[in-house]
C-alpha cells in the first residue's frame, strides 16, 4: 500500500472535552480500527491541529504527550503532523 491514512487525535481517536485539558481517554472503536490498519502494515499518521506548524510536530510538550498516549493505547509510536501532502489516502476525523 502506498500513501498514509490521517487519524485526528481530539475527538476521533481519544475523547476531547476542551481545550487545554489533559489528553483524553481512548475512542474503542477507533483504536481498535487503527490496531487493525497498523496490523494489515497500513502507514498511519497522528494529523492534529495540537502540531500547529512543522516544527512543532517534531518538538513540542503537546506532541510528546501524544506519543506517550499512542504508546499506551496503540503499542506504537505514530508519526503526528498537521501538513496534508499528496500521500494522504484518507482521513478520519470527527469535524471533516
Amino acid at each position: 500500500m502506498s500513501g498514509w491514512i490521517g487519524v485526528d487525535f481530539d475527538g476521533t481517536l481519544a475523547e476531547y472535552h476542551k481545550f487545554g485539558q489533559p489528553l483524553g481517554r481512548p475512542i474503542p472503536p477507533m483504536v481498535e480500527r487503527v490496531k487493525k490498519w497498523i496490523e494489515e502494515g497500513k502507514k498511519v499518521k497522528i494529523f492534529t491541529a495540537r502540531c500547529f506548524d512543522e516544527n512543532a510536530c517534531r518538538d513540542s510538550e503537546q506532541i510528546r504527550a501524544v506519543d506517550e498516549w499512542c504508546k499506551l493505547h496503540l503499542g506504537h509510536y505514530l508519526e503526528i503532523t498537521c501538513i496534508k501532502d499528496m500521500h494522504m489516502i484518507e482521513l478520519w476525523d470527527d469535524r471533516a
